[in-house]
Formats: C-alpha cells, structure tokens, sequence
C-alpha cells in the first residue's frame, strides 16, 4: 500500500510539473504555444458572426494556410521532443468581431515564436515550411481585410 501511494506521489508531481516544463526543455521552446495561437486564429476566422456573410475565397486560404502551418509545426515540435498533448494558452481570448485583425495579431506572433534560431537539423525544414504557411496566411488575411474595409466604403 505504501508503494502505491508513493508512485501516485510521484506520478501526481511529474504530471504537475509538465506545464512548467512543456516550454522548456527541447531545443525551440516555443512550438507548443505558436500552435495554440494557430489554433485559436483558425478559430478567429471559421467562427464567422451571421451578418459576415459567407466566407471568402481569401479567408479559406488563410485557414487552410493555418492548417499547412500547424501540421509541419507539429512535426518540428515532435522532433523537438515537444509533448504535443499540453496545449499552452493561447496569447489572446479576444472577441468574436474583428475576428480577422485578432487572427493577424496572432499570427504576428506565431511567427515571431517560430521564427527562433532551431539547432535541429531534423527540425528546420518543417520549422521553414511551417513559417512560409504563416507567411502566406498572414498575407492574405491582411488581403482580406482590405477587401472588407473596401466592401464597407462601398455601402456607404
């Protein structure tokens, strides 16, 4: 009874200590809080308001972009030794409207996350891959934007 208890001692401590250290140990420590920014920005632009209107050609770029990004992030972080099971908080709960400017703020910051020094070799190519995706899914959120902004001066 007494070594069960201490093995759930254990386990109890290890499992409290993951969080803190699921940035921390790897060579790129900042894989796991980049995809839960991905996550959240993909979120950002599917979860339109009603009177959004259909999604545009543009906005199902940058989600498909957000989603090229986190699966080749996702394998950097694997090969980084990163547990992909804890999911940081994300940068930002931010609300639903302007739901595109909060998806280009957080993209600005995954990539500023991913964009690191990475001494892995096994992890560079998905690290660049990944990074040209937010790239792109930046880009063209902002495109989208502009497009918005133009589309309202029109009603006007």
């Amino acid at each position: 009874m007494k070594k069960k208890s201490l093995i759930a001692a254990l386990a109890l401590m290890a499992a409290a200590s993951l969080p803190a250290l699921a940035d921390e140990y790897g060579r790129h420590p900042f894989y796991l809080h980049a995809l839960s920014d991905l996550q959240t920005a993909a979120w950002k632009v599917e979860h339109r308001r009603p009177e959004d209107g259909q999604i545009s050609r543009d906005e199902q770029v940058v989600v498909d972009e957000i989603h090229a990004a986190i699966g080749d992030l996702q394998r950097a972080a694997w090969l980084d030794g990163k547990p992909l099971e804890w999911r940081e908080p994300t940068d930002a709960w931010l609300p639903r409207e302007g739901r595109l400017h909060a998806a280009v703020d957080l993209l600005r910051k995954v990539r500023s996350d991913v964009a690191r020094e990475e001494d892995d070799p096994r992890s560079r190519p998905f690290q660049q891959r990944g990074l040209a995706h937010v790239d792109l899914a930046l880009n063209t959120a902002q495109h989208a934007i502009g497009d918005v902004r133009r589309h309202d001066m029109r009603r006007e």
